[in-house]
C-alpha cells in the first residue's frame, strides 16, 4: 500500500486522488484552509461529488500532516502558483519522496517548466526523482470512468516505472519517457495552440480554417520545443498530438473555451473572472513569447494568439490574416 499527498485539492489533484484510493492507495490531499478541506470532506461524506466510500482518502489543511508519510507527492496546483505552493512544502520533505507535476503550463516570469520550478524550492529531492504527468487526460472524462492514457516522465526511468505502477489502472493506463523536458513542453504549449483553436470556433471560421491554424502552430511550438533541448519525436506523441487534440477540440478544455470566448467578443478579463478554474494557456502564453523571442524564432501563430490576449489585436483580425492565402508569411 502507497502513501500518497496531493498537494493542491484542484480538480485534477481531487481526480488522482480517487483513482488513487480507489487503487487502495493512501492519500491525502492538502487543501488551501481547513475550511476547504472540510467543505471537501463533507462532499464525499454526503455524497455530493461521488457515491464512494473510499477510506484511504483524506483531506486536510494541515500540509504536515499531508505530507509526513508520503512516498509520493502529487503537485496539483496551477502553473503560476507551483514556486509558492512548493516553498510552502520544502520543510515537509525529504530525499526519498518522488514528486509528480501534474499542472500543464510554463512559469510567465521565468519561461521554466514546472519540474524546474520544483527543483528550484525542493532543495533537499534529487531531480532524478522528479517526474511530470501529461497527455490527453480531460478531468472530467477521466471522472466519469471513460479510458485514457499518459505518459510519465523523468530523469531516471526506474523512478518513472514506480510512478507509472502506482498510476496505472484498467481505465487510466501510463507509458513512461525520459523526456521529461518534451513532454512538460506538449503539455503546456499545446494550451496556447488550443485557445487559438477556441478563437477560430468562436469566430465561426470551420474546421478547415482551424486544422490549418493548429497544424502551422504545432510547426511553430515543435521547433520551440527543439531548441529548447526536447526530443522531436515527443511532440508526435501522447504527450504531443494526444493532448493537441483532445484540448484543441474538447467543449471540456478551458482553453478552447476561453479561446471560443475571446472570438465571441468578450473580453479576457470578465472571461477569466467568470470561472472557477485556471486556463492555464494564457499565462504560458506569457512565457512562450519570451522564449521564443529570446532563441529568435519566428512564431507568427502563436505571436497572434499573444496579440489577441495582451495586445488587443481584435480576433476578427485572424480571420482577416487567415483569409490572406494561409500562408505563415501573409501573418505578419
Amino acid at each position: 500500500m502507497s502513501n500518497v499527498a496531493i498537494i493542491g485539492a484542484t480538480t485534477w489533484g481531487n481526480t488522482l486522488g480517487r483513482l488513487l484510493a480507489d487503487k487502495g492507495a493512501m492519500v491525502s490531499v492538502w487543501a488551501r484552509t481547513e475550511a476547504k478541506a472540510d467543505e471537501l470532506r463533507q462532499e464525499y461524506q454526503t455524497g455530493l461529488s461521488r457515491d464512494v466510500s473510499t477510506s484511504g482518502l483524506s483531506f486536510t489543511g494541515n500540509i504536515d500532516a499531508a505530507l509526513c508519510t508520503a512516498e509520493f507527492v502529487i503537485c496539483a496546483v496551477p502553473a503560476q502558483r507551483m514556486r509558492q505552493n512548493m516553498r510552502l512544502s520544502n520543510p515537509h520533505l525529504n530525499a526519498s519522496m518522488i514528486l509528480i507535476s501534474v499542472a500543464k503550463g510554463l512559469e510567465a516570469k521565468t519561461g521554466k517548466r514546472m519540474s524546474e520550478v520544483i527543483a528550484d524550492e525542493a532543495g533537499c529531492v534529487s531531480r532524478d526523482m522528479i517526474c511530470a504527468l501529461s497527455g490527453p487526460n480531460l478531468s472530467g472524462e477521466i471522472n466519469q470512468g471513460l479510458p485514457a492514457t499518459s505518459i510519465v516522465a523523468g530523469r531516471d526511468m526506474e523512478v518513472n516505472k514506480k510512478v507509472q505502477e502506482l498510476l496505472d489502472s484498467p481505465n487510466f493506463s501510463f507509458f513512461v519517457s525520459d523526456d521529461i523536458v518534451g513532454v512538460e513542453l506538449c503539455g503546456a504549449l499545446k494550451n496556447v495552440i488550443a485557445l487559438g483553436a477556441g478563437i477560430m470556433d468562436g469566430l465561426g471560421m470551420g474546421n478547415n480554417a482551424k486544422a490549418a491554424f493548429i497544424t502551422l502552430g504545432w510547426s511553430e511550438i515543435v521547433s520551440l520545443g527543439v531548441a529548447l533541448g526536447a526530443n522531436p519525436g515527443t511532440f508526435y506523441g501522447l504527450a504531443g498530438l494526444g493532448d493537441l487534440i483532445a484540448t484543441g477540440n474538447s467543449l471540456l478544455s478551458r482553453n478552447h473555451y476561453v479561446g471560443c470566448e475571446l472570438g465571441k467578443g468578450r473580453l479576457l478579463d470578465d472571461i477569466i473572472n467568470s470561472m472557477s478554474h485556471v486556463a492555464e494557456g494564457v499565462d504560458t502564453a506569457i512565457a512562450a513569447h519570451s522564449l521564443a523571442n529570446r532563441l529568435k524564432l519566428e512564431t507568427p501563430i502563436m505571436n497572434l494568439v499573444y496579440s489577441v490576449l495582451f495586445e488587443s489585436l481584435p480576433p476578427a483580425e485572424i480571420s482577416r490574416r487567415f483569409k490572406n492565402g494561409l500562408k505563415p508569411e501573409s501573418i505578419f
